[in-house]
């Protein structure tokens, strides 16, 4: 029955237009909302595959530090080799040196930290504490916190618009971006985006940052030079858009839907969402390995999916259970090596390590 109302739908939009044209001898007028991202999507052909079917080999565990609490996003900044973890549930940012595989320290006072982004460039680490409400500025060299900017209601995800240098933060709760000024560390605005903001990611190409909005289903572009949204896009077929991750070079973005574990595949040139494929159930953070053209997606249900991009679009070369709340992932594109904060595993929070089993490496 769904099937049916959609198609007649489709078949009724299409006879209107029509005979809106005939009429009047123009076509309707363009809106900021893109519909031309609702031409429906190739059909979902990544079927789930057998649990185990996961072409993963782990290295071996790092404990870390703090209790068996949640963990949230990471950031690999490639200049240092060092990954900046979000320990969500104890308030801190742990920093682990990847090279030596040992624990640098902790940033403490950083209440609930959600999610974290280094700026080698800045010699800046900005990590949202939603626990108050802030961006905290952190210098990469002293690991100190050296400001603190209001971001907005229950701030998320980070992007760093690197040609304005300003700081880009979606608030959840307040529906908004924020946006910061990365050389004073003043908020300079707020957009609204009419939704919960999910994720926030800079396109280097476009110049411009993307954040996925729940419940509309939709993925907003923003101009960074006006602070306005630009366009909207739907996603049809994804329900709860949250995690975001942008591959700039092959124009691609990525979108997992929360709601009903899908992967939402958007094409940033026509502007237009080509595909849907399934993942875990309650899918979150996304990782990308630039080298090997690898996608994870890391879901709260512990399930890890893999995929490949191919020209443009994604094939799954795996899925399976990898650990109980394994929802957070990063890679490091150089040595490919894949890290899993996992908040319990015997009572302690460890830093999981893991190789593509399916490669030369």
């Amino acid at each position: 029955m769904k099937s049916f109302a959609i198609i007649a739908g489709v078949v009724l939009s299409v006879l209107l237009t029509v005979f809106a044209v005939t009429c009047t001898g123009k076509a309707p007028p363009a809106n900021l909302l893109n519909t031309a991202s609702t031409d429906l999507p190739a059909p979902d052909s990544s079927v789930a595959l057998p649990a185990g079917n996961l072409p993963l080999r782990t290295l071996r565990d790092v404990p870390l530090s703090g209790a068996a609490s949640r963990f949230d996003y990471q950031s690999f900044d490639p200049n240092t080799g060092r990954l900046y973890i979000a320990h969500l549930g104890d308030g801190i940012l742990t920093v682990f040196d990847a090279s030596k595989e040992t624990v640098v320290g902790d940033v403490k006072d950083l209440p609930r930290v959600h999610a974290v982004i280094a700026i080698p460039e800045l010699h800046r680490i900005y990590a949202s504490a939603t626990g108050s409400n802030e961006l905290a500025v952190i210098d990469d060299s002293t690991l100190q916190i050296v400001a603190r900017a209001p971001a907005g209601d229950y701030p998320d995800g980070i992007a760093f618009a690197s040609k304005l240098k300003k700081i880009y933060v979606s608030d959840l709760h307040g529906k908004t971006e924020t946006v910061i000024d990365a050389n004073t560390n003043q908020r300079l605005t707020t957009i609204a985006l009419g939704g919960g903001a999910g994720n926030t990611q800079y396109d280097s190409v476009s110049e411009h940052v993307f954040a996925t909005v729940h419940r509309q289903n939709q993925l907003a572009e923003i101009d960074p030079t006006r602070d306005q949204v630009v366009a909207r896009y739907e996603l049809p077929g994804c329900s709860e858009s949250h995690g975001l991750l942008i591959d700039s070079e092959h124009r691609l973005a990525f979108v997992a839907c929360e709601e009903n574990a899908k992967l939402a595949v958007f094409d940033l040139e026509t502007k237009k969402m080509t595909a849907i494929k399934s993942t875990g159930a309650d899918p979150d953070v996304l990782a990308f390995d630039k080298s090997l053209g690898r996608l994870y997606v890391a879901a709260e249900s512990g399930i890890i999916s893999i995929f490949d991009e191919r020209g443009r679009n994604l094939e799954k070369v795996g899925e399976g259970f990898f650990a109980p709340k394994a929802h957070t992932v990063a890679v490091d594109s150089r040595t490919h090596r894949v890290y899993f904060p996992l908040q319990n595993v015997g009572g302690k929070p460890i830093l999981r390590i893991a190789l593509p089993s399916d490669k030369q490496l």
